[in-house]
């Protein structure tokens, strides 16, 4: 019997988030949304149940709307870097989610380690 894709992908994300519990030792989550259209990411505190920092492809400020490619996920994976240092927070794990990392998902995790990021 096949899978659908989207029970696939389903399995591929609760797969990659029960690894990351494992091992994140009380470490921020940098979760990772990518659609057709956009690409967002945030740094979520699973202890307190919070966001602690959040960057998309919508946001005006980062001049990418409605762009989805390489070049506008490295600009949101620069500003999630800025605004997680400016909320003290320096050490991440990343949650790919069910997202290969391969193309945006490299590009926005590259630019987060290059704005001082640590996962």
């Amino acid at each position: 019997m096949a899978l659908k894709k989207q029970e696939l992908f389903r399995k591929r994300r609760l797969r990659v988030r029960n690894k990351l519990r494992a091992m994140s030792n009380g470490r921020p989550r940098l979760s990772v949304h990518r659609s057709s259209k956009n690409i967002s990411v945030q740094v979520i505190d699973d202890l307190n149940g919070v966001t602690l920092a959040s960057a998309s492809s919508l946001e005006k400020d980062l001049g990418i709307v409605g762009k989805n490619n390489v070049e506008a996920a490295a600009k949101v994976g620069a500003a999630i870097a800025e605004r997680a240092k400016k909320a003290g927070v320096e050490d991440v794990v990343f949650d790919r989610g069910g997202f290969i990392f391969h193309g945006k998902i490299k590009a926005l995790a590259d630019a987060a380690r290059e704005g001082g990021l640590k996962f």
